[in-house]
C-alpha cells in the first residue's frame, strides 16, 4: 500500500511540475508576445512622426515660376496668379513692413524682386493669427498685409516662389522665410532697396488701369529715384 501512496504521490509531483512548466512556458509567450506588440507600436508610431514631420514642415509644397525682372508698367497688371509671385510691376517699390489694409500687388512684386518676403492672408483670419504673422513679418525684407480673395488661409511669395499654408501656425512659413527672403540666388535685383518708396495701400492710391496723362489727378505716382539697374538678360 505504501508503495501505491508513493507512486500516486510521484506521479502527482511530476503532473504539478508539469503544469508549472506550462504557466512558466505560457507566461514567457505572452510576456515576448506583449512585447513584440510594444515594440511593433513604438515602431510604427515613430515611423508616422517622422513622416507627419516630414509632411508638415517640408517646402514639397513650393510652386514656382520663371519671370524676368525688370518689367515696369505704369498700370494695373492682370496677373496669372493670385496672389502674383512676379512678372510685371509698377516703377516704385512697397516700402517693406506690416499693412493692415490691401496694398498694391505692382508694388508688392517690385518689393519682391528686390528680395521680399510677401505674406497674404485672408482678411477675415482670426486676429491671434494676424499679431502671430506680424511677428514674423518685423525683419527686413517682409511684407504683410490682408489680401482678399486668397486661395489660402496665408500664402507666402517671394521672386518666382510661392507656398499656401494653412495658417500663421503652419511650420512651413519660418522655413519659406529662412530660405527665400533675400535669397541671393532667386533675388533679380538682389541688394537693392526695401525703403524710401511707397507705403501707401489700395484705396489710398490705386493704380490707374490705363496710363495715365502728365499732371492728371488721382493717379497713384512714383517718388523721384535713381534708374535700376536692369537684371542681366538670359542670353
Amino acid at each position: 500500500m505504501s508503495k501505491e501512496k508513493a507512486q500516486a504521490r510521484r506521479e502527482n509531483l511530476a503532473r504539478m511540475r508539469a503544469e508549472h512548466r506550462r504557466q512558466e512556458r505560457r507566461a514567457a509567450f505572452l510576456m515576448w508576445g506583449v512585447g513584440g506588440v510594444v515594440v511593433v507600436l513604438l515602431v510604427g508610431l515613430v515611423g508616422f512622426y517622422m513622416v507627419n514631420e516630414r509632411a508638415t514642415t517640408s517646402l514639397d509644397g513650393v510652386t514656382s515660376a520663371k519671370y524676368p525682372g525688370s518689367m515696369h508698367v505704369l498700370t494695373k497688371v492682370q496677373y496669372k496668379e493670385n496672389p502674383p509671385m512676379g512678372g510685371e510691376h509698377n516703377p516704385a517699390w512697397q516700402n517693406c513692413g506690416v499693412y493692415d489694409q490691401p496694398i498694391n500687388s505692382e508694388n508688392a512684386v517690385h518689393s519682391m524682386e528686390h528680395g521680399a518676403v510677401w505674406i497674404t492672408y485672408q482678411p477675415d483670419l482670426p486676429k491671434d493669427q494676424v499679431a502671430k504673422l506680424k511677428e514674423l513679418a518685423s525683419q527686413d525684407y517682409m511684407l504683410l498685409s490682408p489680401y482678399p480673395g486668397l486661395p489660402a488661409k496665408v500664402v507666402a511669395s517671394s521672386w518666382n516662389k510661392q507656398i499656401k499654408l494653412d495658417g500663421a501656425d503652419d511650420p512651413r512659413l519660418p522655413k519659406y522665410i529662412a530660405k527665400y527672403r533675400n535669397n541671393s540666388t532667386e533675388t533679380p535685383e538682389f541688394g537693392a532697396s526695401c525703403s524710401g518708396a511707397v507705403d501707401t495701400t489700395t484705396a489710398e492710391a490705386p493704380i490707374p488701369t490705363a496710363t495715365p496723362s502728365p499732371g492728371a489727378s488721382g493717379a497713384s505716382t512714383a517718388p523721384t529715384m535713381a534708374p535700376e539697374t536692369p537684371a542681366p538678360s538670359s542670353s
